[in-house]
C-alpha cells in the first residue's frame, strides 16, 4: 500500500497490511512531542535515555507502585497502557506538571483503541501522589489534535538531524539532558 498521509500510513501498518514505508507511534512519542522535539527526535533514533535520572527513577516508582493490585500494563500494537479500570483507560503520572502532553499521550491511546481496534473508551489521568484525577474523553477537536500532531511526529522523525536545542524550565531533570547541553 502506498498512502502519503502519516495518519493512513500508520493505521495501515497499525492493522497489519502491507506498507512501502510503515509508521509507528508510541504513547511516549506523542508525550515527547508536546514536551520537546528534540527529545523526541532523540527518542525515535533509540537513543538510551538516563535511567538513573530523578525524574526517571521518580515515574518509573509511580509507574511500578500506583494502582498496583489493578496494574494490568497491557500492550496493543504500538501502544501499552497502564491499566483498565471500569472500562476506562488509566494514564498514571507521578505529578501533573506536565499536563498537556500527557493529556495528548492519553488521547493517542483513545485514538489509536477507536480507530485501530474499534473500541471506543474513556480515559483518566492520574496523579496518584496527588490524589488527582481528571477525565479525557475523545472528542472530535482531541482527534483533530493527535492526527495534526501524528503528522508532525512523521515529518520530524524523519529530519537527518535532531531540532537546536532549545533550553525549557524542566531541561534540567530531563534523561536527555547531556544529549543537548553537554
Amino acid at each position: 500500500m502506498t498512502t502519503k498521509d502519516p495518519v493512513d500510513r500508520l493505521l495501515a501498518t497499525a492493522r497489519g497490511a502491507p506498507v512501502d514505508e510503515p509508521f509507528r507511534v508510541t504513547g511516549v512519542m506523542m508525550q515527547y512531542y508536546h514536551v520537546c522535539e528534540r527529545e523526541l527526535w532523540f527518542e525515535s533514533r533509540n537513543l538510551e535515555i538516563d535511567r538513573e535520572n530523578a525524574a526517571v527513577v521518580r515515574g518509573t516508582r509511580v509507574d511500578e507502585t500506583a494502582y498496583d493490585e489493578k496494574r494490568e500494563n497491557l500492550h496493543l500494537g504500538m501502544i501499552s497502557l497502564d491499566l483498565l479500570d471500569d472500562g476506562r483507560v488509566v494514564e498514571v503520572k507521578p505529578s501533573s506538571a506536565l499536563t498537556e502532553p500527557a493529556e495528548m499521550q492519553l488521547s493517542y491511546y483513545l485514538w489509536y483503541l477507536d480507530r485501530v481496534a474499534g473500541v471506543r473508551r474513556g480515559g483518566v489521568l492520574a496523579h496518584p501522589r496527588e490524589r488527582r484525577r481528571e477525565s479525557v474523553e475523545l472528542t472530535d477537536q482531541r482527534v483533530e489534535k493527535v492526527e495534526s500532531a501524528i503528522r508532525s511526529i512523521h515529518e520530524l522523525v524523519r529530519r537527518p538531524s535532531p531540532p537546536p536545542a532549545e533550553r525549557k524550565p524542566f531541561c534540567d531533570s530531563c534523561a536527555y539532558h547531556d544529549f543537548c547541553w553537554c
